[in-house]
């Protein structure tokens, strides 16, 4: 790891708590327009969902306003919950509001911004939309650690496309066996940057201990700190 000068980090699931603050922004926009769901059993099924569109949306198989309707959609269809399109366009366009109000981290975060900081220059690589993730980096004012912020959207591919590597590096200004890449994917983050040269570390804060696979693996983000 002595010549690793730059670290790449995904921003949701891996900095960013988007759980959490999905979780928020839902029971917020639930009491502001009288959605009589319970919001556990709404969650329990659209999470699933969610990473099902996400996947669909990284391979280029559905749009950004297919995702934000479709994963509401079917979720208040498995419910069997009548709502009608103009409130479900709605609810997405609240969502996308609301989401960014709320800046949950994932534990660690600041610890290790600050420890990494002082060593290496830290960038942001992330498949998020682009009016949403500045927002995130802003309003949890983490975004003064990343000299780079490079969104999907801003390159016009997702990861794990290596032309969102290719375009990271050079607005880093980096060779690929000079970075690592930390991310919670597995495809998006860790194939991504495998494929694109560069060395990762895969983020896995549901499990006690490495699942079996051939890429260095931490289930916190303290745990970074052995490694750089």
């Amino acid at each position: 790891m002595d010549n690793i000068k730059h670290v790449f980090f995904d921003l949701d699931h891996t900095l960013w708590d988007f759980d959490k603050n999905a979780k928020l922004s839902f029971e917020q926009i639930f009491k502001e327009q009288k959605i009589a769901v319970a919001l556990d059993d709404f969650l329990e099924v659209y999470t699933p969902i969610n990473f099902e569109y996400w996947k669909l949306y990284r391979e280029e198989k559905v749009n950004k306003a297919t995702l934000r309707y479709r994963r509401l959609k079917d979720t208040f269809d498995a419910l069997s919950y009548t709502i009608n399109d103009d409130l479900i366009n709605v609810l997405s366009e609240d969502f996308i509001k609301f989401l960014p109000n709320y800046n949950h981290l994932i534990e660690g975060t600041i610890d290790v911004l600050d420890y990494l900081s002082e060593k290496y220059q830290l960038h942001i690589i992330t498949n998020g939309f682009k009016e949403v993730q500045n927002l995130k980096l802003e309003k949890s004012n983490i975004k003064k650690y990343f000299k780079t912020v490079i969104t999907s959207e801003s390159v016009g591919v997702k990861k794990p496309n290596p032309k969102i590597f290719e375009y990271a590096l050079a607005q880093a200004k980096a060779q690929p066996q000079d970075c690592i890449m930390i991310g919670d994917n597995i495809e998006a983050d860790i194939l991504g940057a495998f494929n694109a040269g560069i060395l990762p570390i895969h983020l896995e804060l549901n499990k006690k201990g490495n699942t079996k696979n051939a890429f260095a693996q931490i289930n916190a983000l303290k745990e970074l700190k052995q490694y750089l």
